[in-house]
C-alpha cells in the first residue's frame, strides 16, 4: 500500500504528517519525495547506510556532423535545443532526456551524456526503512530524480512525503499511489490551495482524505467543502502548544502525546480500510 502526502501549499504541515504516520505504521518505508528541501530526516533521525547517484541523459551536438537543419529543435519539446546562426546549441536545464532530438537527428550528430541531477539515500530509523531523493544545488529538474527514487519503494506499507503544490514534481508523486493525504489549513488560503490539490488528485484518479492541521485558527471553509465534495475529513490536528513545542524540538507528537498516537493509528486504520474496499470494488468491476 502506497500512501502519499501532499498539500496545495507548503507550511500546512505536510512533514509532519508524514513522519508521524510512518512512525505509527510500525514496520514501513517512508520516503521523502521533497527532494529539493527534504526534512523528514530531521524528525526521524535515520542511520544513513548509502546512497546512490541519479543521472538523466541529455544530448550533445557534434559540430562536425551537424549541418544545422533544425529538425532537433522543431521536434524538442521544451526548447532545450536549438539553432543560432550556424551552430545547434542545447540547454541542459531545460531538457527532459526524452531523447527524441538524437532519434530524429538524421546525421546522427547527437548523442546523451548522464548529467548527474542529485542523489537517492538510504537509512533506518528503528522499523522505518527511509529513502530520501535529494536534488543537486541549482538543478531545476525534480520530476526524474522523484521518479527513480520511486523505484525503491518496497514493503506492505510505503508513505511519500510529496513536494507542496500541484505543479509536475507532486504529479510525479502522487502518481500510481493507492491514496493521497491532502493537508491543509482551515483558513481561505488553505482551502483555496485544497481545491487545486484535490483537483490534481482526482484528475490522477487516486483516492483522497484531508487532514485540518491547525483546527481552531481559521473559519470552517475546509470542512464546508468537504461535505460537499463527499471527502472524508481523517483527522483534525488542534493548534496545541504541546504539538508547537515537541515540533520545535524535532520529536514528532506521537512520541510526546498519547492521544496524537491515537489520532494518526486511527487514519491509517481508515486508509487500508478505504484501499481494501477500493480493492474489492475494482475486482467486482473487474468480473
Amino acid at each position: 500500500m502506497k500512501i502519499v502526502v501532499a498539500s496545495g501549499k507548503g507550511g500546512t504541515g505536510k512533514t509532519t504528517v508524514a513522519t508521524n504516520l510512518a512512525l505509527v505504521a510500525g514496520s514501513a518505508m517512508l520516503m521523502d519525495l521533497d527532494v529539493e528541501e527534504p526534512n523528514d530526516a530531521l524528525f526521524i533521525k535515520p542511520e544513513y547506510t548509502g546512497e546512490k547517484e541519479v543521472n538523466m541523459l541529455v544530448p550533445i551536438v557534434d559540430q562536425d556532423k551537424c549541418t544545422n537543419c533544425g529538425i532537433c529543435a522543431q521536434v524538442c519539446e521544451f526548447n532545450a535545443i536549438a539553432v543560432l546562426g550556424k551552430k545547434t546549441m542545447t540547454f541542459h536545464e531545460l531538457c527532459h532526456g526524452c531523447g527524441l532530438c538524437a532519434y530524429a537527428c538524421p546525421e546522427k550528430a547527437i548523442s546523451e551524456v548522464p548529467h548527474p541531477l542529485g542523489v537517492i539515500r538510504f537509512g533506518k530509523a528503528g522499523n522505518i526503512d527511509f529513502v530520501e531523493g535529494v536534488l543537486n544545488l541549482g538543478e531545476p529538474m525534480a520530476t526524474p530524480l522523484i521518479r527513480e527514487t520511486k523505484k525503491e519503494a518496497k514493503g506492505d506499507t510505503v508513505i511519500m512525503d510529496a513536494p507542496p503544490g500541484t505543479s509536475c514534481p507532486v504529479i510525479e508523486a502522487i502518481h500510481g499511489s493507492d491514496f493521497c493525504i491532502l493537508v491543509t489549513e482551515p483558513t481561505p488560503f488553505g482551502l483555496w490551495d485544497l481545491k487545486l490539490a484535490v483537483g490534481v488528485a482526482r484528475d490522477l484518479n487516486v483516492p483522497l482524505g484531508v487532514i485540518i492541521n491547525r483546527d481552531g485558527i481559521g473559519d470552517d471553509g475546509v470542512e464546508r467543502y468537504c461535505e460537499e465534495e463527499g471527502i472524508e475529513i481523517l483527522a483534525k490536528i488542534p493548534m496545541d502548544r504541546r504539538i508547537a513545542e515537541a515540533y520545535s524540538k524535532g520529536v514528532p507528537m506521537v512520541q510526546e502525546i498519547a492521544e496524537m498516537k491515537n489520532v494518526f493509528e486511527g487514519v491509517l486504520q481508515r486508509i487500508k480500510d478505504t484501499v481494501k474496499k477500493d480493492g474489492k470494488e475494482g475486482e467486482k468491476a473487474a468480473t
